[in-house]
């Protein structure tokens, strides 16, 4: 029998150089469109942390976890929203189970 929710964590680095502003907006949006189609559990903000290696010749980056639970077809979406959104460093979704 297939399973109705699971368990997903996703763990996202955004850029700096924009701002604080561009920072928030973007936590915000993935935030805003995670709760639209599941469950969110928990909001982790790391803040802006030493990256371990330059990414787009940037140095610094802010890091946010996000705990959901959610039907198995929207953790493949939320990849796709991610890779083509602008501002985001790396990213990566998944299943805690």
């Amino acid at each position: 029998m297939a399973k109705l929710k699971g368990s997903y964590e996703s763990m996202i680095v955004l850029s700096v150089k924009d701002g604080d502003e561009a920072v928030a907006a973007l936590v915000q949006k993935f935030k805003d469109l995670i709760e639209s189609n599941a469950e969110l559990t928990n909001v982790d903000e790391w803040g802006k942390r030493k990256l371990a290696y330059d990414i787009n010749y940037e140095s610094e980056g802010y890091y946010v976890i996000f705990n959901f639970e959610s039907k198995p077809d929207f953790p493949a979406e939320l990849t796709r929203v991610l890779n083509i959104t602008d501002g985001v460093l790396r990213s990566i979704v998944i299943s805690k189970e």
